[in-house]
């Protein structure tokens, strides 16, 4: 149950498990493969609708798309994703199951090729978070000089639906950017 008594960014006020979200994950930094992966699979299935969407079907994600596991999830067959298509725990749009695919063998190479995913999203940060002061939800921009550099060197190694801003939003939500309201109770403690 999500702390009544504080002040938070306008964004998450919506319902219950939105603010949890807010409360324990959003803007704090992760170094987990795993967990950049997750992000990458909710991000790119949100392009074009609310987070608070995704949100919700997170759990049916974590199901169809075994656990997040890139490994797993790049050895999916055309069989499988029509399966998956089926699902009503997801957001059931064709190109974005392939994309996640797709994106699951991008991510192994990625991993391959800097010993980590972390290692490689973290260079584009310089290895440590962004921390803006933003007095209000409307200073917040929906995409930076970082989230284009990172969205055009995804698109280059071949990765689908990362836009500069859904890459924005992926560096929101694992901590590489600081974009908590200075008035939010959370911008402290990330």
């Amino acid at each position: 149950m999500p702390k009544r008594d504080v002040v938070r960014c306008p964004w998450c006020l919506k319902f219950d498990q939105y603010m949890e979200y807010h409360d324990n994950e959003w803007g704090v930094p992760v170094h987990d493969d795993h967990v950049h992966f997750e992000f990458l699979i909710l991000e790119g299935a949100q392009a074009g609708l609310s987070w608070s969407t995704i949100l919700k079907k997170r759990e049916g994600y974590r199901n169809a798309f075994a656990g997040f596991d890139p490994h797993k999830v790049a050895r999916f067959s055309e069989a499988r994703m029509e399966k998956i298509l089926l699902d009503p725990g997801i957001v059931r749009n064709r190109l974005k199951v392939k994309a996640a695919v797709n994106n699951a063998k991008r991510f192994i190479e990625v991993q391959k090729e800097f010993g980590n995913f972390d290692r490689y999203i973290w260079n584009f940060v310089n290895g440590k978070p962004i921390v803006n002061k933003r007095k209000s939800i409307q200073e917040v921009p929906a995409t930076t000089k970082e989230s284009d550099a990172l969205s055009k060197d995804l698109i280059k190694r071949g990765f689908k639906f990362v836009g500069s801003t859904v890459i924005y939003a992926h560096m929101q939500a694992c901590g590489l950017v600081n974009d908590h309201l200075i008035t939010c109770w959370r911008y402290k403690q990330v």
